[in-house]
């Protein structure tokens, strides 16, 4: 997975950028933000609980989490796994986020 690829894209989208590196059995549970959300797996194994409804995504493919919904990622792998993240943020915010990194 080209990292610096895919903030780009998701930047030029609206979102914000994050690396979360979890070990095995690691678990977010019911977790509800105020803005959408992405998610995509980088390496390992990852299950998405939205609402209710679950994404068992393969490297690469994205999730989308709309604002409001509760939902739990888990590490379901025996090994760590890395996933990307992002937040719809204003434009003026990724702004400042690119002069920071």
């Amino acid at each position: 997975m080209d990292a610096k690829k895919i903030r780009q894209q998701w930047e030029s989208r609206g979102f914000s950028f994050g690396i979360f590196r979890d070990p095995p059995g690691r678990v977010w549970q019911d977790f509800s933000h105020s803005t959408e959300e992405l998610v995509i797996l980088a390496e390992g194994q990852i299950e998405i609980e939205v609402e209710g409804q679950m994404h068992r995504p393969v490297i690469g493919e994205e999730i989308f989490i709309p604002a409001q919904a509760i939902h739990t990622v888990r590490n379901v792998g025996k090994v760590p796994n890395v996933w990307y993240y992002g937040y719809r943020v204003a434009k003026w915010v990724l702004v400042l986020l690119s002069i920071h990194s």
